[in-house]
C-alpha cells in the first residue's frame, strides 16, 4: 500500500519557514527605510564594507537566495517517498542556510539604522553563526518528526529455504562507517583551516559557521545497524535513517560487496528506483528484499548472523 506522497512537517518546515524568512526580510526592510542610509553596506571584506546597494534592492536579493537556496535545499523533506536520511540531513542543512542568510541581512540592517556613513558598518559575524545554529537546531529538531512514506507491503511467504537460517539471539547491534581514530583525523583536518581563517579575520565567529557544517559531514560517517524482532534499521546521529519492517521482509542472504566498484561511492547509497545500500567497507554484506521491491544491502562484519536471524524471524512469522 503506498501511503501519503506529501509530509506534512517537512511542507512546514522545508516550505513555509523559508518563505516566512523571506517575507519577514522584506517586510523589515520596508518598515526601516526611513532610518536606513540611500546605499547601504551589503558585503564585508578583512578591511571593512566593500559593496554597497539600496536597501529594498539588496533586501530582494537576500529573499530570493533564501527562497532559492534555503528553500531549494530543505523542500525535498516534503516529499515522502523520497529517502528519509537525505530528507533529514537537507532539511537541517536547508534551515541552516536560511537561517544564516536571514540573520545576517537583518542584523546588518540593524546595526546601520540611524547613520549616515555605511562604510563604518560592522560585519554582524557572530549574527550569522547564530542564525546558523538555530536554523539547523530547527531543522534537525523538525525532521525527528519527519515520516517515511515509502511503500510498505507485507510478505506472504517464507523466505526461501535456501537461504541462511540461523539463532535468534536479538538484538544484534553493530556499528558501521568509520572507527573513532579516523572520524578524530577527520576532525582535525576541518578543525585546522577552520581555525586559521579564525586568526585571519581575528574572531572566533568563522568557527561557529563551519563547525556545524563540519558535524553534519562527521554524522554522515558512522550508523548503527539493528536487527531485532521488528526487522532491521539504521540510525545516524541517534534518529533513524532507515527501516524493514519483519512483515515486509521476504528474505536476507550474504553477499560480498565494494563501495565504489558496486555503488559508485561510500555510505548510504540509492541504486536505481528501490535499490538501496549502506556501504563503508568492502566484504561481507546482508541483502534485505522486501514484498514491494525494495532491496537494501549493508556491509557488516555480522552479515551472516543477521541474514540468519532475519529468515527465521521471518520463518515464525
Amino acid at each position: 500500500m503506498t501511503t501519503r506522497q506529501v509530509d506534512p512537517v517537512g511542507a512546514l518546515l522545508g516550505l513555509v519557514v523559508p518563505l516566512v524568512c523571506a517575507m519577514a526580510v522584506l517586510g523589515l526592510t520596508r518598515s526601516w527605510l526611513g532610518r536606513l542610509p540611500d546605499e547601504i553596506a551589503t558585503h564585508w571584506s578583512g578591511s571593512g564594507p566593500d559593496a554597497f546597494g539600496s536597501p529594498m534592492s539588496s533586501a530582494w536579493t537576500a529573499a530570493l537566495l533564501i527562497t532559492l537556496v534555503g528553500g531549494g535545499c530543505c523542500a525535498i523533506a516534503a516529499l515522502a517517498q523520497a529517502q528519509l536520511l537525505m530528507r533529514r540531513y537537507m532539511l537541517a542543512i536547508g534551515l541552516g542556510v536560511t537561517g544564516t542568510i536571514t540573520a545576517l541581512f537583518l542584523a546588518g540592517l540593524a546595526v546601520q539604522l540611524d547613520t549616515t556613513d555605511p562604510t563604518q558598518a560592522p560585519l554582524p559575524g557572530w549574527a550569522a553563526v547564530l542564525g546558523m545554529w538555530v536554523g539547523i537546531a530547527l531543522g534537525w529538531i523538525g525532521s525527528r518528526f519527519l515520516r517515511d512514506g515509502r511503500e510498505r507491503k507485507a510478505a506472504t511467504d517464507a523466505p526461501d529455504p535456501a537461504l541462511p537460517r540461523g539463532r535468534t539471539d536479538l538484538p544484534i547491534v553493530e556499528q558501521v562507517g568509520t572507527g573513532v581514530g579516523t572520524t578524530a583525523a577527520l576532525s582535525l583536518f576541518v578543525l585546522v583551516p577552520a581555525l586559521l581563517v579564525c586568526a585571519a579575520a581575528q574572531s572566533w565567529w568563522p568557527l561557529g559557521l563551519i563547525a556545524p557544517a563540519g558535524l553534519l559531514v562527521l554524522g554522515l560517517l558512522r550508523y548503527t545497524v539493528v536487527v531485532d524482532t521488528n526487522g532491521i534499521r539504521v540510525s545516524n546521529l541517534a534518529t533513524e535513517a532507515l527501516d524493514y519492517d519483519l512483515d515486509e521482509i521476504v528474505g536476507a542472504k550474504v553477499t560480498e560487496t565494494r563501495p565504489f566498484q558496486d555503488w559508485g561511492g561510500w555510505g548510504l547509497r540509492a541504486k536505481g528506483g528501490k535499490r538501496y545500500g549502506l556501504v563503508t567497507r568492502t566484504g561481507p554484506a546482508v541483502v534485505v528484499t522486501t514484498a514491494s521491491g525494495h532491496e537494501f544491502t549493508v556491509t557488516a562484519t555480522k552479515a551472516a548472523e543477521m541474514a540468519g536471524a532475519l529468515n527465521a524471524l521471518a520463518d515464525a512469522r
